[in-house]
């Protein structure tokens, strides 16, 4: 079931005709499927259900304090990567023994924090990274559980960017020197190192990438056991895979059919961390068309929605799909034409999509597709451009989950010096 979609010629979300929302709320502004986050944090449910697993959304994708409620209160944990978003966990009241805490970057003063909100695990990064929880923990007087981050070195196939599981990136330690730190545990005394965790990259369409993972950390888990150590937890990470054009990803229940013999037989409390599979497809963004400008060399439909809106199609060259709120019956005159669709940002790269078959006028409404994961949460202000609205649609019903900036906004935390 598709909960954005078209009833004759207008657009919908749920039961709600887009186009309004768009004159009630403005733009651009971000558009939210309740219905279709419910369907997909239930579908990786399910697809688990045999080894009842920790699923920790992934904050990062869309920290949304209504989105991050509706999960939490549905039972999801939260995969976290900052002192923000422990903050954001907390006005959730997230239980923390349902709080994972991953980054490479982690600081005193975060450490602290979670360790004071008794989260379940850190997932720690690199040997400096262990030795300073270890001595935060001390100087707390606390016994504090982690699991190490490996690097498997393993080819996600994914865009570069996202990739997170070689060895030329920042993320995790190698398998010797995982391997050496269980060895070595009882150097880091105030730290109980309970497990393993793995996340190799993002936008995976393909389970054998992770199969593979899965497969060189098991020999380093049969290794440890050998040596009389036994572990509690495995964390296998996020990166699920969604359409945004015509991908062919794996579905949940396809996924956990190639991994479940794998976990099964690993026999740890399994943590899941899906982000972009729950709300990826869960959210649009709505831009008006401002101009349609005619050149020697091509057409641009300039709207009012930009890359510091929406980010991916400039970082990472992403695709997105890009329709039209009122859908036009073609004539013999009017037919769609090839465009680049393009924000109002002073950068070249500045791009929603380019070379799309569109058939819009000045004052029509575009919903970009697929834009509920890593969209806001990625957002700026650059070009001093006020931060959208978001908004959560539950059926009939609409809800401003977060207000537009206004330009006092974004001057809030400045000042002159004369």
């Amino acid at each position: 079931m598709h909960y954005f979609s078209y009833k004759g010629r207008d657009f919908f979300c749920e039961e709600t005709k887009v186009c309004s929302i768009a004159q009630k709320f403005g733009t651009p502004l971000y558009v939210y499927s309740k219905r279709t986050i419910f369907r997909h944090f239930h579908k990786i449910k399910e697809a688990f259900a045999s080894i009842n697993p920790l699923i920790c959304y992934s904050v990062k994708a869309n920290s949304n304090l209504s989105i991050l409620n509706t999960l939490v209160r549905e039972g999801a944990g939260l995969d976290i990567v900052s002192g923000g978003e422990l903050f954001r966990a907390k006005k959730v009241n997230c239980p923390p023994q349902r709080v994972v805490y991953a980054s490479v970057g982690k600081t005193d003063e975060e450490i602290k924090d979670a360790i004071k909100y008794g989260i379940l695990l850190f997932n720690v990064e690199s040997l400096g990274e262990l030795a300073q929880i270890n001595k935060i923990a001390g100087q707390l007087s606390e016994n504090v559980d982690v699991t190490l981050r490996i690097n498997p070195d393993i080819e996600p196939k994914t865009h570069k960017y996202i990739t997170t599981g070689r060895k030329e990136t920042k993320f995790g330690m190698d398998i010797n020197t995982a391997r050496k730190v269980f060895l070595k545990r009882g150097d880091f005394r105030f730290l109980k190192i309970r497990g393993v965790h793995i996340h190799i990259g993002s936008q995976i369409t393909q389970s054998s990438p992770f199969i593979k993972a899965i497969k060189k950390v098991k020999g380093l888990i049969d290794d440890i056991k050998k040596e009389g150590i036994n572990l509690k937890y495995f964390n296998i990470g996020g990166g699920l895979g969604i359409v945004y054009d015509k991908e062919k990803p794996q579905t949940a229940k396809v996924f956990a059919d190639r991994v479940l013999p794998l976990l099964k037989a690993i026999s740890l409390k399994t943590i899941l961390e899906p982000g972009r599979f729950i709300v990826g497809n869960a959210g649009i963004l709505i831009t008006k068309v401002l101009y349609v400008k005619d050149t020697p060399s091509k057409k641009f439909i300039i709207v009012d929605a930009g890359m510091n809106d929406l980010l991916r199609p400039s970082l990472y060259e992403a695709y997105h799909r890009i329709v039209p709120l009122d859908r036009k019956p073609k004539t013999k005159d009017r037919r769609p034409k090839k465009a680049d669709v393009v924000g109002p940002i002073c950068e070249s790269g500045d791009f929603l999509g380019k070379g799309r078959k569109l058939d819009v006028e000045k004052g029509d409404y575009l919903a970009v597709l697929g834009a509920g994961a890593y969209g806001f949460s990625m957002s700026s202000n650059y070009n001093s451009r006020r931060l959208t609205g978001e908004v959560l649609v539950d059926a009939d019903k609409v809800y401003c989950i977060r207000e537009r900036q206004n330009y006092s906004d974004l001057i809030s935390k400045e000042c002159i010096v004369t």
